[in-house]
């Protein structure tokens, strides 16, 4: 098989190129996946692709290719909905807090999977803390009860999206696989309805609209936010804004906000910078014990997933409009 025929409608430039409908975009992507493609057409589908950008109606194909691979997901005891943490840009600047939401979500009694891999080597991925911190990792689906909390490398995930991801280390360009993760739901795979909670994210507010746009048409239920240095944690000194969204169907929208208009008055200390693996893992425990204040804008993005998390468990009228609470506008 061949997808020339895809490239050639992609990779017209700027103002000639086409989009796919989302039933070629899953053609295209099960293609690349099952490994049907050359090399030639896989370079040419990432460089027509970061051209062009995808739209909606592509990234919801790309995930429908993706998602009919996944291995199924085995269901706990206590059925709930799976919290399911993206992570794979890890930290330049700030710290990677990333195990620190997975950490303060299990307290609360969510079941965590983490999942990811490290595409730039100048960064502090979560593995790295994650194994500093000694937390289970998995290399193949398990059921998750209440209050644990995994991390799974992609390529146990998915072998042939992981190589997608790794790329770019190639190339030096992204690729549709690195939307694609951040809206993948493991959870949900190709035997079953139930779904998991994803926690998504957008370095640039371009990318908000497609990503909402794509997370309604698979009835995907997440949280949507602004992500810091590319992960799906709250900057410790600025809450994002965020989006709540239930099978699709969007139940709040938060403005961002700076920290220090959270609580006026109180003493802002500046946010960690240029920790390594050990010394995140160290803040992360911390935080998580009680010694140093969780940063107002993660706390408040716990309090949001929770809510999103109970809802989900009463899928009706009065558990959605109880969401409504989250709502700001800007100012």
């Amino acid at each position: 098989m061949s997808i020339s025929h895809y490239i050639k409608e992609i990779g017209r430039g700027t103002k000639g190129a086409r989009s796919l409908t989302r039933a070629q975009a899953c053609d295209l992507m099960g293609q690349i996946l099952d490994g049907q493609v050359s090399d030639l057409e896989l370079g040419g589908f990432c460089i027509a692709m970061r051209f062009k950008g995808e739209s909606t109606e592509e990234l919801a194909g790309f995930l429908d290719a993706t998602q009919q691979r996944l291995p199924a997901w085995p269901q706990a005891a206590t059925a709930q909905p799976v919290v399911v943490i993206p992570s794979y840009n890890g930290s330049r600047k700030l710290a990677n807090l990333t195990p620190l939401l997975a950490g303060l979500l299990t307290k609360k009694g969510l079941p965590v999977l983490v999942h990811g891999c490290d595409t730039d080597d100048k960064r502090l991925g979560t593995d790295e803390v994650w194994q500093q911190l000694g937390w289970t990792r998995v290399e193949r689906p398990t059921a998750l009860e209440a209050g644990d909390k995994v991390w799974m490398q992609t390529r146990h995930l998915l072998a042939p999206l992981a190589r997608l991801l790794q790329i770019r280390r190639q190339m030096g360009l992204r690729n549709p696989a690195h939307s694609i993760v951040k809206l993948l739901d493991p959870i949900h795979g190709p035997d079953t309805t139930r779904s998991g909670l994803v926690l998504a994210s957008y370095t640039h507010p371009a990318y908000a609209l497609p990503m909402a746009e794509t997370l309604a048409l698979r009835s995907t239920s997440a949280l949507l936010v602004r992500g810091t240095e590319g992960e799906a944690v709250a900057a410790p000194h600025r809450e994002p804004a965020s989006m709540g969204v239930i099978a699709g169907e969007i139940c709040f929208e938060r403005s961002a906000i700076h920290s220090s208009q959270l609580i006026l008055g109180e003493e802002k200390n500046p946010p960690e910078q240029d920790l390594n693996a050990q010394q995140t893992a160290q803040l992360t425990e911390e935080m998580l014990s009680g010694q140093r204040p969780v940063p107002a804008p993660i706390a408040q993005q716990v309090d949001q997933i929770v809510a999103l998390h109970h809802a989900m468990q009463n899928n009706n009228a009065a558990g959605r409009a109880s969401l409504h609470a989250f709502n700001r506008s800007p100012d």
